[in-house]
């Protein structure tokens, strides 16, 4: 039937309220479910709140469909688009409704690329919400002891301390200098078992970002560490974490307040950190298309080993990856390209522990050829002609995953100093270790599928062979007396397909030999059953293994 355009755009801001109304509700009940030590439900909310946008997009076209709308009057559409900007001019999640507008028309019309009649594609009118928007609570200290007792009482927990002045007394070492003012955010941001409060130590027109990290042990809370300058406080909101629960009241004020502490950290990173996935998604595109518009550089091949699974370009001067799946595997890769799209869903869910790079999914994502580097893009319509299509001047690619741009390991090690190499083969270790903790068995381990941050931190990057540890079986090789076992192309004893061998696992690394001395003088227990199954009995038994998103050094003892 016919329909009005503000009827539409009614429908869509009452769906909208839906969604925001589940976000907040989920977000606020993070402090309870901290104060109860309840972490089974907290990391069943975070998973809620990632699926709440999605049901309410769904909601909101149903609705649509079930009241009998043409859904096929691109005019109605259009004028509803303007009138529902107009609806939320004044509202404080505006770059979020208007985001899920664009969600509700791109499902209900399968648009390709972008739809400047259908979506909204700049930034609201009103985005000019100021840092200083977001609710803060400042202080102006006279000494360091009261200043940090001042915080943690005022963050108003229903749980008693267990030993708060020990803690005080070891917090102060960690303030070298008293600040003038001291700024932080009146809410505080929940993962994993931890609690952070968030801010800035300002000494005149300087401010140095600051976080306390605050832990619910049996005994009591605990302040568990003091984290000071970029840095530290970067990791928090690192690309390689999971979102925190946080109450949000001005989203757009918050991602501000963030980004003036962290200018390393893009606009996108900051949004998907506080759980708005969709912006953040939102907030790259419209930052890629930026760039595009102001600089002449061709997308190419990204550095590294070529990809079995994944075509993987980049542009030199822009810090991402785009990862378009091949049309075809070779035989060694027992994956199809639904099995790829499963995995990189699972780690969009899971805990990512700080080692495990966030993959953002755009689906008919649609680039300048000219831009594309004659053999990439000859590669693509050969090799990913399922993903990839060229239409004159346009190539469409109808599911990318894109990613921060990493250093691959392998060509790291092969550029780095002694000292450097070193420190990032026991970090590989590291994040084994780290991946297993957070029940996720990389598979394929080869230094090619890991990389190097810009702050020196190694990750995993490659997900077309993950799976869950729990579901693996680790194995010993049999003893044989057959001297010829040790020719035969196949093993003489069954294996299943989720078997593994960690005594094979040396001969994946290559390293150079005092590498290879360096990891084993950390990492050895990797070749032995024995750590994983302690890993694995652990994870079953339903502990919740935390990766901390801070430095020991930063740690109080």
């Amino acid at each position: 039937m016919t329909v009005s355009p503000d009827q539409l755009a009614s429908r869509l801001a009452i769906g909208f309220t839906g969604f925001r109304r589940r976000f907040q509700s989920i977000s606020r009940r993070a402090t309870a479910r901290f104060e109860s030590r309840d972490w089974v439900s907290l990391h069943r909310d975070a998973l809620d709140r990632i699926d709440a946008y999605g049901k309410a997009v769904d909601e909101t076209i149903a609705s649509v469909l079930s009241g009998g709308y043409d859904v096929t009057d691109r005019s109605s559409w259009s004028q509803a688009k303007d009138l529902y900007r107009d609806q939320h001019l004044d509202d404080p999640f505006q770059p979020v409704a208007e985001t899920f507008f664009n969600s509700v028309t791109r499902k209900l019309f399968t648009t390709e690329g972008v739809d400047a009649e259908l979506e909204f594609l700049e930034a609201p009118r009103q985005n000019t919400v100021p840092a200083d928007s977001v609710l803060t609570r400042i202080y102006t200290p006279e000494d360091r002891r009261s200043m940090v007792e001042a915080l943690l009482r005022d963050c108003r927990f229903h749980a008693s301390w267990f030993d708060l002045q020990g803690d005080l007394d070891a917090a102060v070492a960690h303030f070298p200098d008293l600040p003038d003012r001291v700024e932080v955010i009146d809410r505080l941001f929940f993962r994993g078992k931890g609690a952070y409060l968030v801010g800035s130590l300002n000494v005149g027109d300087e401010k140095t970002p600051f976080a306390l990290a605050i832990r619910h042990k049996r005994e009591g809370l605990v302040l568990a560490a003091v984290m000071i300058g970029e840095a530290d406080v970067s990791v928090l909101f690192s690309y390689t974490r999971s979102a925190f629960l946080i109450s949000v009241d001005q989203p757009e004020g918050l991602v501000a307040f963030l980004s003036d502490l962290l200018p390393q950290r893009r606009h996108s990173e900051v949004y998907a950190s506080i759980g708005f996935r969709k912006q953040a998604k939102t907030e790259r595109y419209r930052d890629l298309a930026s760039y595009l518009a102001g600089s002449d550089d061709r997308f190419e091949h990204a550095p590294g080993i070529e990809g079995l699974v994944m075509v993987v370009f980049t542009l030199p001067g822009y810090d991402v990856v785009f990862k378009v799946v091949r049309d075809r595997f070779p035989p060694q890769k027992s994956v199809t390209p639904q099995d790829v799209a499963s995995r990189y869903r699972v780690v969009a869910r899971h805990d990512r522990g700080g080692r495990l790079v966030e993959a953002q999914r755009f689906v008919d994502l649609r680039l300048p050829a000219d831009r594309f580097d004659p053999d990439l893009l000859a590669e693509l319509k050969d090799k990913a002609s399922r993903n990839v299509s060229v239409v004159e001047n346009e190539v469409t690619i109808k599911t990318v995953y894109v990613e921060r741009r990493v250093i691959p390991l392998d060509i790291y090690l092969r550029e780095a100093s002694r000292e450097q190499a070193a420190k990032a083969i026991i970090d590989y270790g590291a994040a084994i270790k780290n991946l297993a903790a957070s029940n996720i068995f990389p598979g394929d381990m080869l230094l090619k599928n890991f990389g190097v941050t810009n702050r020196g931190r190694v990750v995993f990057y490659d997900y077309d062979e993950i799976c869950k540890l729990t579901d693996c079986t680790f194995r010993r090789f049999p003893e044989t007396d057959d001297p010829y076992d040790d020719m035969s192309e196949t093993p003489s004893f069954g294996v299943g397909p989720n078997d593994i061998f960690p005594e094979e696992l040396p001969r994946f690394l290559g390293l150079r030999p005092e590498l290879r001395i360096e990891f084993d003088r950390y990492h050895a227990d990797l070749f032995d059953i024995v750590f994983w199954n302690r890993v694995k009995a652990r994870i079953e038994t339903g502990e919740i293994i935390e990766i901390l998103p801070y430095r020991r050094s930063r740690a109080l003892k």
